[in-house]
């Protein structure tokens, strides 16, 4: 398996592969016009100090994580999606993906990781909690926390300084 980063050459993969997971497997209302951040993801990721990883097995996307950087310390994580037949301790392709990302984020002098998701991704609460983050009220999301509207839990990591 690669990792690496991932821009706009890989929008119909990454379209494919999260919407697939979205609609079709989770029933979660949303649609691509939603995320408009898919298809600029250069801009929309990259510009701002952030990243999109893309984990590939054979030369096909199987799974992907993003990193939206909104102030000077603090990043969402974004887009962590794995295709269902790569998930699980197997793979390890989350665990993986996850690990890079927050590699990256201290490298590049953040302190605080948050996200949102949905109740009905229980698997997926679970993988958090077990990689050290806490559910947070809503209320305490730093006010410039990009919150997407299907998003009802929110939890936060805190990084150590590396720098």
């Amino acid at each position: 398996m690669e990792i690496k980063p991932i821009q706009n050459e890989y929008e119909n993969q990454i379209v494919d592969l999260i919407l697939n997971i979205q609609q079709k497997e989770f029933n979660v209302p949303i649609t691509l016009e939603d995320q408009p951040d898919l298809l600029n993801i250069k801009n929309f990721y990259f510009e701002s100090g952030g990243c999109f990883l893309g984990a590939f097995i054979e030369g096909q996307l199987v799974g992907t994580i993003a990193l939206v950087k909104f102030n000077k310390e603090a990043g969402a994580i974004r887009k962590m999606f794995v295709r269902k037949e790569f998930r699980g301790k197997e793979f390890n392709i989350a665990q993986q993906l996850l690990e890079q990302l927050i590699k990256y984020s201290e490298e590049n002098g953040l302190k605080n990781l948050y996200l949102g998701t949905v109740t009905i991704l229980k698997a997926a609460l679970r993988f958090y909690e077990r990689n050290n983050f806490i559910t947070i009220p809503k209320e305490t999301l730093p006010a410039d926390f990009p919150v997407m509207k299907p998003d009802n839990v929110f939890c936060q990591l805190k990084l150590n300084d590396t720098k």
